[in-house]
Parts: C-alpha cells; sequence; structure tokens
C-alpha cells in the first residue's frame, strides 16, 4: 500500500515511518518546511515539503497520490495551543477540512484513499468513567475543540463525498523522544536534573488527575491495524483503559530515578480547567482489529528513565 504521512517528522510520525516501511509500505513523509526538521527518514522514503496551512502546498502532496493518507500533523500541545487559540484553530481544524477536501478530489471510479485522522481523547472533557465513542464530546481546551472540529470536518466531507475516513482518538501517550511539553518526559527530566543538583523538590502541576499512558510503539500499531481493517466514518478509541493517579506515576518515577524529591505545586503549570479523569473504553478497537496494548506502563516508564540517564 502507498501511504502519505502528514508531520512525518515528529514524534508519532517518525515511529509510524519506520514501522510502516518494516511492514513493506511505500511511504511518503509530508514534513515541515527545509531548514525545521532534523530527521533523517529511512532511505526508501519520499520525503515532501507540507504547510498544512497553505491550499497549494496540501493540493501538490495530495495529488502525488496515495492509497492512505495518516494525519498527525497539528498543534499538539495543549500549551502551545492555549498560547495561541487562533493559530490552533487554523492548523488542526481548517488545516484538516483542506485535506479532506483534496483528498475527496482524488475520488474517481474506485473506492479513493482512506484518511486516517488521528484525534485526541481531549475531546471527550472531563468524566468519572472510561470514554466509550458514543459518549457525548465536551472538550475544555482549544486543543480539544480544534481537534473536535478537525473530526467534524472529515465526516462532514465522508458524508457529502463518500471519502472514506477513520478518526483515531488516541488516549495520552509517551516514549523516548517525547520533548518536554508532556508530562512524563517532563517529569523525568526534572527529576534527573533534581538528583544532579541535590534539590530536594520539584515543581509540578495537578497530581490529583486519573491518566491512563500508552507506549507510543503501541499507539502505532494501532494506526496501521485501522489503516489496514478499520471500517470508514467510525471512531474508535486507541488506550489502554487503565487508569493511574499523576501522583502514583511521579512516585514511581522517584524510585526509578533514585531520587525521592517532594512534589511542590507550581501555579504556572496548572491549567485552569483541567481534566480530572481521562481513561477510555478500547473494546471496539480490540473487536474491529484485535489489537491492544503489549507494553506495559512500568515499561514505559523504564524506558523514559533509561534514555535519560544513559
Amino acid at each position: 500500500m502507498k501511504v502519505a504521512v502528514t508531520g512525518a517528522d515528529g514524534f508519532v510520525g517518525r515511529r509510524l515511518v519506520a514501522t510502516l516501511v518494516e511492514r513493506g509500505h511505500s511511504v511518503t513523509a509530508g514534513v515541515r518546511p527545509p531548514g525545521e526538521s532534523a530527521w533523517t527518514p529511512p532511505r526508501t522514503v519520499q520525503v515532501v515539503p507540507l504547510e498544512i496551512t497553505d491550499d497549494g502546498s496540501v493540493m501538490k502532496f495530495v495529488r502525488m497520490g496515495a492509497d492512505a493518507v495518516v494525519h498527525l500533523a497539528a498543534v499538539a500541545s495543549g500549551a502551545d495551543a492555549r498560547r495561541d487559540p487562533g493559530y490552533a484553530w487554523t492548523v488542526n481544524a481548517a488545516g484538516t477540512a483542506r485535506l479532506a477536501e483534496h483528498l475527496a478530489g482524488q475520488l474517481g471510479d474506485g473506492s479513493g484513499p482512506l484518511l486516517l485522522l488521528v484525534s485526541t481523547a481531549e475531546v471527550y472533557g472531563t468524566a468519572t468513567t472510561p470514554r466509550v465513542e458514543t459518549d457525548p464530546v465536551a472538550p475544555v481546551s482549544p486543543y480539544a475543540a480544534s481537534k473536535l472540529a478537525a473530526e467534524m470536518a472529515t465526516l462532514e466531507v465522508h458524508r457529502r463525498t463518500g471519502l472514506r475516513v477513520v478518526i483515531a482518538r488516541a488516549f495520552p501517550h509517551s516514549g523516548p523522544g517525547q520533548d518536554e511539553r508532556f508530562v512524563l518526559p517532563a517529569f523525568v527530566r526534572r527529576l534527573a536534573l533534581a538528583k544532579r543538583m541535590g534539590a530536594p523538590v520539584v515543581k509540578v502541576g495537578n497530581l490529583d488527575v486519573v491518566r491512563e499512558f500508552l507506549h507510543v510503539a503501541d499507539v502505532v500499531e494501532a494506526y496501521v491495524a485501522l489503516l489496514e481493517r478499520g471500517t470508514a466514518g467510525t471512531l474508535y478509541n486507541v488506550s489502554r483503559g487503565e487508569g493511574v493517579v499523576l501522583a502514583d506515576v511521579f512516585e514511581r518515577l522517584t524510585r526509578l530515578i533514585g531520587h525521592a524529591a517532594i512534589p511542590e505545586t507550581d501555579p504556572a503549570l496548572m491549567r485552569r480547567a483541567d481534566i480530572r479523569y481521562l481513561v477510555g473504553d478500547r473494546a471496539r478497537l480490540e473487536s474491529a482489529v484485535g489489537w491492544r496494548p503489549r507494553i506495559s506502563l512500568d515499561q514505559l516508564l523504564q524506558e523514559l528513565v533509561d534514555a535519560e540517564t544513559h
């Protein structure tokens, strides 16, 4: 299969491209303009510049032809989206609508390309039980709202034109190489620095929230499975289904790093509207494609610590 990936030089994109190449797929990688990416792709990958906010760039990317497109390009950090909500909407919502419309223009006598949109579990907002795909959505951040708009845009194009669209609502995931805008790498980096400096305290945000965390390798496997066997017009949670209090994650990391630092709440790291509980139900995805996570939270945390301290 010929697969095009937007945001291919990002944290998840790099892993996805490598996995697709290993499985024998032909891959076109849409990346940020020259000079903005330090990624070295596998030699068989065709790399092309892609600016998702530019109509001509998106049109050129789509016209290269692909059996499937995985859309990862986004303002993916909640903090970045809060700093500039308008830009987050321009990239996440308008950019996705633009991509879907141009892909619909490629529909011919056959089934046309498949668009796998990578969304976020944050569209659900806060809850007290594991989220299922039929639950109501209530985003409480510019990031989540703009990603929900991206979902709506692709599904509208699907209904109007017949473009095959599959949506993956990814729950929190991490792994070596993820930057400090995300909570687990931030914890690891701060704890490792505190150990080196002998500092007794580490600044944190809200540790009372409940989250689940997947390894990026498991998330990539879910995306590949959805490319191959997902049903058009369907939403799928990509989730572990096991929540953990963030304070417990912090404590586990202190033991792995070997530095019993005391967490100290920093108002600058607190969200005005935080999601207290974010855990998903993976039954639909598991039933459809047979996917389930293989890498435990403990292994994920150990890999993050090893990457930081070795």
